[in-house]
């Protein structure tokens, strides 16, 4: 019948403009276009005659016209992007890498819900929603994300562990990659840009007042010990009296402690900085006119050097932290190397250069003005540090925010962490140690007949040679991060040159005094910032300011009753120990502690459970990519 022809031709019309044909191209003629409409119009209308004329052929038409339908249909199957995300956890589940990570969140969701389930449950109250567990909740919320972009990373590269090595330049681009590039999928099918962590050129900035302001605070702390007994004459007293100017900055050290965790959480390296700048600047003011008095006021000096010792532990502590803010993980140790040595350089400078300013009595108060001036000139610069880089410089420092616990929860964490311990009681031991001995070098050589100015070189080796050595281990370690391995090597090392060093001074000879202050220096000064930055690696996701101020105000307290104890210790007449006013029994006393905390290093690292779940070192392992400095390439440092 005609309409049943013409409703046919319709249908097959109808069909093929279903069919996801090309369009035509832009520049086409538009009078094409309209003489093509006119003549389709034509044929509509011609429709019943070319029906009666193709009535043979409707049967393939209809058949044609399903097979086309069939084929379009499996075309858009085709094009809808398979979900790969069950698969790829799947096999992420079984692969070593994302073991650690979901074990930590099957066993936190764990206890919630059996706390949730069981009315009788008599463990601890945790609630994911509660303000306590908050920083937990988001920690592992950060790490449900890693999770998934490490499954597709594995399925990219067989061996993800590679992104340590790959901080590197590309050719100008001043970009450092992952080993792949690869990132979880999105809604649309689409793979998203894989996340990037910059570093930028001002950190150094930053990092050099971090620098300057440890120099001059540990300068100001040694300000008098080198010419102990000449300020000892100028002040009409004793060197023991001189040296409570010493034992007092240390103490001061402690009691600014807990104030400096709460700046350094809250506020970050600059609100440190700047507090330290201001406390700086009026101690060495107030302690120039104690020198400048008439008579010499000694209490008013005394003030002013607590409150500079109230300044150190701001500018002490902050390495860890910014360089865990502003620094890739592969430079991490060489940053807090930089800025943590710099501390004792600041007291070999006073060593070395304080002998040379106050040769007699009434030079002391021209000495204490020139590091007045200086201290002065190198606060200027901290009110211009920023408070933290505009985007994150690894994955551990984007997420440091909300996986940091409060603090109160990070001081109980610190005392329940084991390692931590063991580690926080040589690290403690030993910076006292130097501190004593730094502070003590002068009286413990002049009684053999040796001048302030050959004190001052020794303790000038001492350090400036730890400085060295430090430059050189610090990469190393940054490279192939086995902190317990260099912690197990150094501390013998160091503990046994306090052993040699007891009969030291009795060779009156400057050649041993010097090689062993050399070779004490060495493996003191490359031992810290190797201790500061695993203290930080086993107490993640506890804040890196938490840890290492309190190894700190540990070295400092220690420091403090180690120079009481060895004054206490002088001989106060010629013997048989030495002549007269040696310090002997002090040097005993000081090798048989430095033995003694080698054992607590015997068995760090094989009690506990480490830092009681994820490292930092596994946040940042992945396949991420670091962009390099603004306007320039960059190691990723």
């Amino acid at each position: 019948m005609p309409f049943t022809d013409i409703f046919s031709d319709l249908l097959s019309s109808l069909s093929l403009t279903e069919a996801h044909a090309e369009a035509p191209p832009a520049d086409d003629d538009p009078e094409d276009k309209s003489e093509e409409s006119e003549e389709s119009e034509e044929k509509s209308e011609g429709g019943g005659e070319e029906g009666e004329e193709e009535d043979g052929h409707d049967e393939g038409g209809d058949e044609g016209g399903d097979e086309e339908e069939e084929e379009e249909e499996e075309e858009e199957e085709e094009d809808e992007p398979e979900d790969i995300k069950p698969k790829l956890e799947e096999e992420c589940a079984k692969s070593k890498e994302c073991a650690p990570l979901r074990h930590h969140y099957d066993a936190c969701a764990e206890r919630v819900h059996k706390q949730q389930e069981d009315e009788d449950y008599k463990g601890a109250k945790e609630d994911l929603i509660d303000r306590s567990f908050r920083g937990e909740q988001e920690r592992l919320l950060g790490h449900d994300i890693e999770f998934e972009d490490m499954t597709v990373r594995i399925a990219n590269n067989k061996d993800p562990d590679l992104m340590d090595s790959e901080y590197r330049d590309q050719a100008g681009a001043g970009r450092v990659t992952g080993v792949d590039g690869a990132s979880r999928v999105g809604e649309d099918g689409q793979a998203p840009p894989p996340p990037v962590y910059r570093v930028y050129k001002r950190r150094w900035f930053g990092l050099m007042q971090l620098v300057l302001m440890n120099i001059i605070v540990s300068w100001d702390w040694l300000s008098f010990s080198p010419v102990a007994n000449t300020a000892a004459e100028y002040f009409s007293t004793t060197s023991s009296i001189i040296n409570w100017l010493s034992t007092a900055f240390l103490f001061a050290f402690v009691a600014a402690a807990p104030l400096t965790i709460y700046t350094l959480h809250t506020g970050g390296p600059r609100l440190a900085l700047i507090t330290s700048s201001l406390l700086i600047l009026t101690g060495n003011w107030i302690r120039y006119a104690g020198t400048r008095a008439s008579p010499p006021n000694f209490p008013v000096t005394m003030f002013g050097q607590i409150l500079i010792g109230l300044a150190q532990p701001f500018v002490l502590s902050a390495p860890t932290h910014y360089s865990s803010l502003w620094f890739s993980p592969r430079a991490r140790v060489s940053a807090t190397a930089i800025a943590s040595l710099a501390n004792p350089f600041g007291g070999a400078l006073g060593q070395l250069i304080n002998p040379f300013l106050a040769t007699s009595p009434p030079d002391i108060p021209y000495m204490t003005l020139y590091i007045a001036l200086i201290s002065s000139f190198a606060t200027i610069p901290s009110l211009f540090i920023p408070s933290a880089p505009p985007t994150p410089a690894s994955p551990s420092s984007s997420t440091h925010s909300s996986s940091s616990p409060p603090l109160p929860q990070t001081l109980r964490l610190l005392v329940k962490n084991a390692n931590f311990i063991l580690l926080l009681l040589p690290f403690s031991i030993y910076v006292g140690l130097f501190n004593a001995l730094s502070s003590l070098l002068t009286q413990i050589l002049t009684p053999y007949a040796f001048t302030e100015e050959q004190s001052g070189i020794a303790g000038a080796l001492l350090i400036l040679i730890g400085l060295l050595a430090a430059a050189i281990t610090s990469p190393i370690v940054d490279r192939y991060k086995n902190y317990l391995l260099f912690i197990r090597i150094l501390v013998p090392v160091t503990a046994l040159s306090y052993l040699a060093f007891i009969w030291a001074p009795g060779t009156r000879a400057l050649v041993p005094i010097y090689l062993i202050c050399s070779i004490l220096g060495a493996a003191s000064f490359s031992l810290v910032p190797v201790a500061l930055e695993y203290a930080v690696e086993i107490t993640w996701p506890v804040g890196p300011e938490a840890g290492s101020t309190v190894c700190w105000a540990g070295g400092q307290l220690l420091g403090g009753v180690f120079i009481v104890v060895c004054d206490a210790l002088k001989e106060g007449e010629e013997g048989q120990g030495g002549p007269r006013g040696n310090m002997g029994k002090g040097l005993v006393f000081l090798a048989v502690v430095a033995m003694g905390a080698v054992a607590c290093v015997g068995v760090l690292g094989r009690v506990g459970a480490g830092g009681g779940g994820v490292r930092r070192g596994e946040v940042d392992k992945g396949g991420f990519r670091t962009q390099g400095e603004e306007g320039g390439g960059g190691r990723g440092m």
